[in-house]
């Protein structure tokens, strides 16, 4: 058998490491506006696409990456190239942002089938921004293969995919039947740095782009959830209480007694 052919699903989303007042909320459009934060690959779908790399170290094939995006930053998505995908696809359209994860997974399907041949597709278990968790297991439902969430390794072999998933007591190894959809968790590692060369080559390599149109998709066919109120959460008031005493312990008896008389002990 050759090598199997991995997709791997990406998704563009602001740096999830800058602080939470770098993000605005605006209620007329509805949206959270990131206000100078630069785009990222999703966190989860770098470890997918790490996962990907090394299967295809293993036992050859190749890795596709997709990425369903309404303004793509280029420098970013071109990532996957320069660390071993072979191809890079675009998905987009007006209005990508707005799409739930039902959208989001029938977009994803139509992009897959046009593809065509796959064997293994590959999510992040969630994406930084949503968090929501859902469109890997409603792509698989919607193209009618398996799927096993949370996965902290993945193995093919022999027409099947085996998964290593933490459990809260120890781990457990759960197979499927090629083709099979994997979403995977922070556990497997991070993605492998490119070389300077590679970065080089991978802003080269052509970029697929397909529209909504290309798809075979129409507006009807991608009406996301409707949003009637955004707003951020009510300010919290704080206090800082400041324990004295001249020793250690003084100042433990005094903190223990104010946790007593405030009800947390």
């Amino acid at each position: 058998m050759s090598g199997p052919t991995i997709v791997v699903c990406m998704k563009q989303v602001p740096d999830p490491e800058v602080p939470a007042s770098s993000f605005e909320i605006d209620p007329e459009a509805k949206k959270v506006v990131p206000v100078g934060v630069p785009p990222v690959i999703n966190p989860f779908d770098e470890n997918a696409l790490e996962a990907a790399l090394r299967i295809k170290d293993e036992v050859g094939g190749r890795v596709l990456a997709v990425s369903l995006v309404e303004r793509p930053a280029m420098a970013v998505l071109r990532k996957a190239l320069s660390v071993g995908a072979e191809e890079l696809f675009l998905l987009q359209g007006e209005g990508l942002e707005e799409l739930d994860g039902y959208c989001t997974a029938v977009v994803l399907a139509a992009a897959l089938k046009r593809i065509g041949t796959y064997d293994l597709i590959l999510t992040g278990r969630q994406s930084s921004d949503w968090g929501s968790a859902q469109v890997g297991p409603m792509l698989a439902e919607l193209l009618g293969i398996p799927s096993i969430g949370f996965a902290q390794e993945v193995r093919v072999q022999d027409r099947m995919v085996l998964v290593k998933r933490l459990r809260r007591i120890g781990y457990e190894v759960v197979r499927a039947p090629l083709p099979a959809l994997i979403t995977a968790s922070s556990e497997i590692g991070d993605l492998r740095l490119p070389s300077l060369q590679a970065i080089r080559e991978a802003a080269k390599k052509p970029v697929t782009v397909w529209r909504m149109e290309d798809l075979g998709l129409r507006p009807e066919d991608l009406r996301p959830r409707e949003l009637h109120r955004l707003a951020p959460p009510p300010p919290r008031q704080r206090r800082c209480l400041f324990i004295d005493g001249d020793t250690p312990e003084e100042r433990g008896e005094r903190l223990a007694l104010r946790l007593r008389q405030d009800g947390l002990l």
